[in-house]
């Protein structure tokens, strides 16, 4: 079959819901010492053109199709702003035949409305279209799906940064409840049923209720820029992990930190008893203001 445009869509992003996401990822922490958006709301902003991309993906299959999100990765410039007019552009990068279905890669840049306009005297293009803040590369499997022709790449973003050498490590230990799912399913604007009523969730195979992958990601970005970053969720300009597992509500989720000498860049792993919930974990924070070479945007 062949791919249709992905959709794009405008929308302007309130400061309420930006602090209901965050307030929602650390309703378990301290309020958090500013009150910038969570690095992972890019996210949030193109989850649904991401949703209506699959849906035009897997128009054309005969039967039920459900998606597992394998991994994301999420590059920043900068943060998302109160009041912004934040426009998503979403290409399909490939696909891939699997056992089970068809595995996609897709690809979302959102740019604001005019705060990072090209308009510096090299540019090719001065005072044109506004560069993007931020960038994601979602992997996902299409379960089921065996309609859609393989083509493209799905090798995912870019590299995950190298650490510079290895400072001490760290281990924090959350134990998410059922609220704290529900809270950040409202949040998010992510109501998929396995994460709300334990029928749907028993239906699809699991115990109970799960987590969003992504609400302990996010969580993870949280610690780190607590304990790393100064508490300025700015600092955070790249986020990335695999997903291996799904987390259900009361039982012990063990977030491994390893930061580099330099504290730049962050390794982590997630771990309920189970095993491995999110692996190959890395964050990537600009420098202190206060320290040499702080004075870079990257």
């Amino acid at each position: 079959m062949t791919v249709a445009p992905a959709p794009t869509a405008t929308r302007t992003v309130t400061a309420d819901e930006i602090a209901a996401y965050r307030g929602a990822v650390r309703a378990e922490l301290p309020a958090a010492r500013d009150q910038l958006a969570s690095p992972v709301h890019a996210f949030v902003l193109a989850h649904a053109v991401a949703e209506r991309t699959v849906a035009a993906l897997t128009a054309d299959e005969p039967g039920p199709v459900s998606v597992v999100h394998l991994g994301q990765d999420i590059r920043c410039r900068r943060l998302v702003r109160p009041g912004e007019q934040v426009t998503v552009r979403l290409e399909v990068l490939g696909a891939r035949r699997e056992p089970r279905g068809t595995r996609v890669a897709l690809r979302s840049r959102l740019t604001g409305d005019g705060a990072d306009l090209t308009d510096s005297p090299s540019s090719p293009d001065p005072g044109g279209a506004a560069e993007p803040f931020a960038e994601l590369v979602t992997s996902a499997l299409l379960v089921g799906a065996t309609a859609l022709e393989p083509f493209g790449e799905i090798s995912g973003g870019a590299a995950a940064p190298a650490p510079a050498g290895a400072a001490e490590p760290a281990t924090v230990v959350h134990e998410p409840t059922v609220e704290w799912i529900r809270r950040y399913a409202l949040a998010s604007g992510d109501e998929n049923p396995i994460h709300l009523d334990a029928d749907a969730a028993r239906a699809a195979g699991f115990p109970s209720v799960i987590a969003h992958g992504m609400s302990v990601l996010a969580l993870a970005v949280e610690e780190i820029t607590d304990r790393y970053a100064d508490g300025d969720a700015a600092r955070i300009r790249g986020i990335g992990g695999r997903f291996s597992a799904p987390v259900t509500p009361g039982e012990p989720l063990r977030f491994d930190l390893q930061p580099d000498t330099a504290r730049r860049v962050v390794r982590f792993g997630c771990r309920t008893p189970a095993g491995p919930a999110v692996k190959s974990g890395w964050a990537e924070l600009a420098a202190h203001p206060g320290r040499a070479g702080a004075g870079h945007d990257d």
